[in-house]
């Protein structure tokens, strides 16, 4: 467990210094999240290690993020050591895991290693932001196996959400998520949406969808909710930063 050290104000980040926690594999959180920035605030990456990036079926999966649950520690500790003022979730399927019951767990072990610290999660962050649209029936993507897009059905029934639509794209390795094509991440909300759908959502942090969710917004005409963009409004909102932030659809620019 890292220890919980009364920070002081940082000259370029007197509103918020985030700890970021990121898998080794991940390339597209960090480049979101500072496209995402606003004045007096800065992320700090603890990058997870990972060993083993392939996702290519059920069994690979589940590997990967058992031994993800074992390196995480590291890279909390290795984080705090700037004394973050708050702690982020930069990947989202860990969040979900074990649906609600899992992904409170989560959240605890998550403020347990960090010492106390508070911190936003994927699964917190989508939650809060359907709520912001009173959303209900909901249309959901993610690059998982099948094994991942039935842990975060599981984890919206559970909290009262009706799931219309889950599509996988079923990426191979956890590095090839960010090489999704806009093109295909467009389809896929397509394919998830209907008219009696409220609100769609973008689970997998490394497939690179928030700039994507803005053209989905404005085509499709209902809220289009991009993990990374959800997880950055979280953090935000969550400590008093209450900055419209354009160009990334209107849960940023709006709420």
């Amino acid at each position: 467990m890292a220890t919980a050290i009364q920070a002081s104000v940082s000259y370029v980040s007197p509103r918020a210094r985030f700890g970021l926690i990121v898998p080794a594999t991940n390339t597209v959180v960090e480049a979101e999240f500072n496209w995402m920035t606003v004045p007096g605030v800065s992320w700090h990456s603890g990058r997870i290690e990972i060993t083993n990036p392939s996702l290519k079926d059920d069994a690979t999966m589940v590997a990967f993020l058992e031994q993800l649950r074992e390196t995480i520690g590291g890279a909390v500790s290795r984080v705090c050591a700037c004394l973050p003022t708050y702690m982020v979730m930069g990947m989202s399927a860990e969040t979900f895991w074990g649906g609600q019951d899992g992904a409170k767990k989560f959240e605890d072990f998550m403020v347990e290693k960090a010492g106390g610290l508070q911190v936003t999660t994927g699964a917190l962050a989508a939650k809060a932001a359907l709520d912001c649209y009173g959303a209900k029936r909901i249309g959901i993507i993610t690059p998982y196996q099948a094994v991942g897009d039935q842990q975060v059905v599981d984890f919206f029934t559970q909290i009262g959400y009706q799931v219309y639509m889950i599509h996988g794209l079923r990426c191979e390795t956890a590095t090839s998520i960010a090489e999704v094509d806009p093109e295909t991440i467009q389809e896929a909300f397509r394919k998830v949406n209907a008219p009696e759908v409220d609100a769609l959502l973008q689970a997998g942090t490394n497939l690179p969808a928030a700039r994507v969710a803005v053209d989905m917004e404005k085509e499709l005409r209902k809220p289009v909710i991009a993990i990374n963009t959800a997880t950055v409004w979280h953090a935000y909102r969550t400590n008093g930063i209450l900055d419209k932030v354009q160009g990334f659809g209107s849960l940023l620019e709006e709420h």
